[in-house]
């Protein structure tokens, strides 16, 4: 009874994460089905051009400290940001569930 409950809970553990690989990949896919010949920059860059449009006299109140050699590097850095954020983020998230489950385990 027990083997059959486990491996029942494995088999619904396999439908879900194939389920939501397949929802990431559909939305990853269908963006770039649907907007083919778009432009995917950055909101900045939209940002400031809008600002240009309202009012061409503005200027902005502070400055880059230091600012990357190219957009390759920002693009990199850009990344590497994501990363660990999404990192800090998932460990956080995964040490709550494991302690979650330590807890449960001791009742």
């Amino acid at each position: 009874m027990v083997d059959k409950l486990l491996r029942s809970k494995k088999r619904k553990g396999l439908l879900t994460n194939l389920l939501l690989i397949t929802m990431v990949i559909v939305l990853v896919i269908v963006p770039l089905v649907i907007a083919k010949d778009a432009e995917f920059g950055g909101a900045d860059d939209n940002a400031k051009e809008a600002i240009t449009e309202i009012n061409s006299s503005y200027e902005p109140w502070f400055l880059l400290i230091w600012e990357p050699p190219s957009t390759e590097v920002a693009s990199f850095l850009f990344a590497l940001q994501a990363a660990i954020g999404s990192g800090i983020l998932f460990y956080c998230i995964g040490y709550m569930k494991g302690r979650s489950k330590r807890d449960d385990n001791e009742l």
